[in-house]
């Protein structure tokens, strides 16, 4: 049975997880991206057992936690700008051109992430980084954070249908 003081320290334990997870983000390079979807898998976990309310809660948490804890703040921004995502899932699933929305949602949210750390937030390495790497390299990362979404995507349908 479901009580109320279950599904809060079942979310809780959740979080601190997370933020275990987006910490250790700054160890590895590869790892800006990984521990953010490793969190976003966490989320999906956290929205089966408590619901929706709880989910929006959890990653509140986890996200203002990764921006002020965590070492590598590119990640904790792809968690913040994307973390949600398990959240909106079903209503996008749901929707005439479902696909189109989330192509959109993943993109408006990395230009959007990478505008704000380069421009409010100074880091001004990240663009000199994708400088160096040059436009066409730079698309082609795009092209590769597009096809590790949906692959994501597909991750958390898999997990869906395994519930039911």
């Amino acid at each position: 049975m479901k009580t109320p003081s279950r599904i809060v320290a079942f979310g809780g334990m959740m979080a601190g997880l997370a933020v275990v997870v987006m910490c250790l983000g700054g160890m590895i390079p590869v790892a800006t991206y990984i521990c953010p979807m490793i969190c976003i898998l966490i989320l999906h976990m956290v929205l089966e057992n408590c619901g929706k309310r709880i989910a929006w809660a959890w990653y509140g948490a986890v996200a203002i936690l990764s921006m002020l804890l965590g070492p590598d703040k590119e990640a904790a921004a792809v968690f913040l700008f994307l973390g949600y995502y398990p959240i909106l899932k079903p209503a996008l699933d749901r929707m005439k051109f479902g696909l189109l929305f989330k192509v959109l949602l993943f993109n408006v949210a990395v230009y959007a992430m990478y505008w704000l750390l380069i421009n409010l937030m100074g880091m001004q390495q990240i663009a000199t980084d994708y400088q160096d790497m040059g436009k066409i390299l730079t698309a082609v990362m795009l092209i590769l954070g597009n096809v590790t979404f949906f692959m994501a995507d597909f991750i958390l349908s898999r997990f869906d249908k395994r519930r039911r």
